[in-house]
């Protein structure tokens, strides 16, 4: 089985190690990985702010890329929500690319379902001595309906205890450029967030969309919680967290 990693900016830029853990995660399932090596970003920044046209050239760049392999796996859920909603609805007046859109949709995954839904993946690489706390992301939640998946991995790790925190699908605040153009109202969303954090007293809080842990990580920070590690759920899973 022949699999494309799309390692997403945030990844590649912020955590280089969370593309690593998927790909030893992948491996060890059996999959050859590819990493296309002209891959850029998925173009849901650009869809965010309402310009259209840079987000459709960008989708057809990653078209592009990424098909011919039978599945491409997206370690974020608001990138894959993107590849798989969105692309088909972005280039649908168009038949050619509005086929070829639908057809990789068909094939691309966010990282827990793939490893879940279509792997069937029965044990990992990995141990974990310890508690988390699970934070489920809005665009993999609501967009992907990915919510048992990762609960379901997690209870596959030697050593590991889940912790839910109250809340878990509320929104940690980040939005992209929300929490930029609305800082006062998205540090009060986090600060929800991470009192639910606090109060689950794990050791760890895990989730899958790199933007939502740089959030919620900045946050704690900035509160005094300088023990409370922050993963994305690949290195909890393939372990060389960061």
């Amino acid at each position: 089985m022949r699999v494309a990693l799309y390692v997403t900016c945030l990844v590649d830029l912020m955590r280089p190690s969370v593309a690593f853990a998927s790909l030893r995660l992948l491996e060890a399932a059996g999959c050859e990985v590819i990493v296309p090596e002209g891959q850029t970003c998925c173009g849901q920044p650009a869809w965010s702010a309402g310009e259209r046209a840079l987000a459709a050239d960008l989708a057809r760049k990653a078209i592009g890329e990424l098909e011919g392999y039978d599945y491409v796996v997206i370690p974020s859920g608001s990138c894959a929500d993107q590849i798989r909603n969105v692309y088909p609805q972005l280039l649908a007046d168009d038949p050619a690319w509005g086929l070829r859109a639908r057809t990789l949709a068909d094939r691309a995954y966010e990282l827990t379902s793939f490893l879940v839904d279509v792997l069937k993946l029965s044990a990992v690489p990995n141990q974990f001595d310890g508690s988390v706390t699970y934070h489920d992301s809005c665009k993999g939640l609501r967009g992907l309906a990915i919510k048992r998946q990762p609960r379901d991995l997690l209870a596959r790790v030697p050593g590991l205890s889940l912790k839910e925190m109250s809340e878990c699908e509320e929104c940690c605040g980040f939005g992209g450029a929300f929490s930029v153009k609305f800082g006062e109202v998205s540090t009060k969303i986090v600060d929800r967030k991470c009192d639910a954090i606090a109060a689950a007293g794990a050791d760890a809080v895990v989730g899958g969309d790199l933007g939502c842990l740089m959030n919620i990580e900045g946050r704690l920070r900035r509160r005094g919680d300088e023990t409370t590690r922050v993963l994305h759920i690949a290195e909890v899973l393939a372990g060389g967290e960061a």
